[in-house]
């Protein structure tokens, strides 16, 4: 069995080679547990929905607090603030928070009855530190079908124009897959990049979110983050969410954990949560 901490992403040829349907599949739900149909509509529409009120003070207070030593010890093993992923897989309390009712309820309905969670990453923007996420579609290099994935976003810290915080691309998500570029830059985490995106959509629009809100996007949306020139810290947990019905290769399905509903064709592992 493939360790799910040692999964690489699989290269632009393998993933050509899979039998993937990668058009966005529009929500419908005649009747949502949280969201408003105006919401439903909008998700379909322009790709993303925010803010969303997700952890309470203490609540995000505990898991800052938690965060600062995951980083300070990673950090002290040579590891940089962007190499925390996988952590449900890791740490009992990211598997736990990953079925937290204010997040899980509005994610299931745009996803349905049945959801997996399979993937989640700490993005921490240290102030000052020269990094930058290029626009990019999640989708594109993701083992996955079809694209049914909604990513959480939750601030960790406050999230803003000034720090940094995430931006999308209104309607982008209509295109399917769109085109990028390679990026050798250093300073361009993902490696990738999509030129000029606004030709895919509307002017891009800020995530502006505080600590314990959350955002959600399709898998299909383009999206990125400028660097953090600022004296602030911005650092997110994404949490991604599936359809239960959504199959994975090359391993990924070791990833998923069902946190609603029921995984009947049997495509997601479902590991136990971690000891600690």
């Amino acid at each position: 069995m493939i360790k799910v901490d040692e999964l690489g992403n699989p290269t632009p040829e393998q993933l050509a080679a899979l039998p993937r349907t990668t058009e966005f599949i529009p929500c419908e739900n005649d009747n949502p547990s949280t969201l408003t149909q105006a919401q439903i509509r909008q998700y379909n529409e322009l790709g993303f929905l925010f803010p969303f009120e997700g952890l309470g003070q203490s609540e995000i207070a505990e898991l800052r607090a938690f965060f600062d030593g995951l980083l300070a010890a990673f950090i002290e093993l040579g590891r940089d603030s962007y190499s925390i992923n996988t952590a449900h897989l890791r740490f009992a309390k990211i598997y736990k928070l990953m079925s937290h009712p204010a997040i899980i309820e509005p994610v299931s309905d745009l996803l349905g009855p049945n959801v997996v969670a399979w993937g989640s990453h700490f993005f921490c923007k240290l102030p000052h530190d020269g990094k930058r996420v290029d626009w990019h579609q999640d989708c594109t290099y993701w083992p996955l079908s079809p694209t049914k994935t909604v990513t959480v976003w939750l601030a960790i810290d406050d999230a803003d124009p000034e720090n940094a915080n995430m931006q999308f691309i209104p309607r982008s998500h209509l295109h399917g897959l769109i085109k990028y570029q390679h990026s050798d830059d250093a300073k361009d985490i993902l490696g990738m990049v999509v030129d000029n995106p606004e030709q895919y959509g509307d002017a891009a629009v800020d995530a502006t979110l505080r600590a314990g809100q959350f955002s959600m996007h399709s898998d299909q949306l383009l999206h990125g983050s400028g660097m953090n020139e600022s004296d602030r810290r911005r650092c997110g947990l994404t949490i991604r969410y599936a359809s239960a019905d959504v199959r994975a290769w090359y391993g990924w399905d070791q990833k998923g954990i069902v946190v609603k509903g029921t995984d009947a064709l049997g495509n997601w592992a479902n590991l136990p949560a971690p000891e600690h």
